[in-house]
């Protein structure tokens, strides 16, 4: 199996740097642009399985690489990076065809797993379904089932599961999550992840003698990557 190449396409120089290193860890091989018409030159002369692109780019931005390479029937999935809030920027991007976002700042190992989320729909692997042990996410119908039981979730129960679901077996902090779900900086004095995750709790696990939703002590909470019945 070819290692699996990636295109990154970021402006800040630490980022770029950050996000090399750590991929390259992971035996992905990596270029780096620095502005959009680097970026798009690369995307459209050389073969990569994933493209990251950075939106606020000098020149030529992110949203105008996309567009040129949907408009050119450049198939290359594209994970956006966008800055915290800007809700209708990535709202476009999904429009204009990109395979997923990922907000900054954010952790090595949460791009890693979307990485290979992507290149698995990209060889026709379900990407749609997120799954662990009975627990199983459509993300496209937004139908979330335990052991075949329908579970009924809000939306921000349904964004809270699906952040846990994206990176089993990794301790999500409460102010990660708080950033990711909620989209504002922590506040120390809130209980509102505690509270959303009881919620969670009762719902997912509920009598099941396996439960998948794990409290880190001191740390977060994350689903457990390999349960055991207790």
């Amino acid at each position: 199996m070819h290692p699996v190449k990636i295109l990154v396409v970021e402006d800040e120089k630490k980022i770029a740097s950050f996000v090399r290193k750590g991929l390259e860890a992971q035996g992905f091989v990596v270029d780096v642009a620095h502005d959009g018409d680097a970026g798009l030159t690369l995307a459209t002369t050389r073969p990569y399985d994933v493209a990251i692109l950075d939106i606020m780019l000098p020149g030529r931005d992110g949203l105008s690489v996309l567009r040129t390479l949907r408009e050119r029937k450049q198939p290359l999935p594209v994970i956006l990076l966008t800055a915290r809030g800007e809700l209708n920027e990535r709202l476009e991007g999904l429009n204009l065809g990109a395979d997923d976002y990922l907000t900054k700042p954010f952790h090595i190992e949460e791009l890693v797993a979307r990485l290979h989320a992507v290149t698995r729909r990209a060889t026709g692997q379900s990407q749609s379904i997120l799954a662990v042990a009975d627990l199983t996410m459509n993300l496209l119908t937004r139908e979330v089932s335990r052991a075949g039981q329908p579970i009924e979730l809000t939306t921000r129960e349904f964004s809270l599961l699906e952040h846990l679901l994206r990176s089993p077996g990794r301790v999500l902090t409460r102010v990660e999550i708080t950033e990711r779900v909620w989209e504002y900086h922590f506040d120390p004095g809130t209980n509102l992840v505690d509270v959303y995750i009881q919620r969670l709790r009762k719902k997912v696990d509920g009598e099941f003698a396996e439960k998948l939703i794990e409290t880190v002590r001191g740390v977060g909470y994350r689903i457990r990557a390999n349960p055991k019945s207790e």
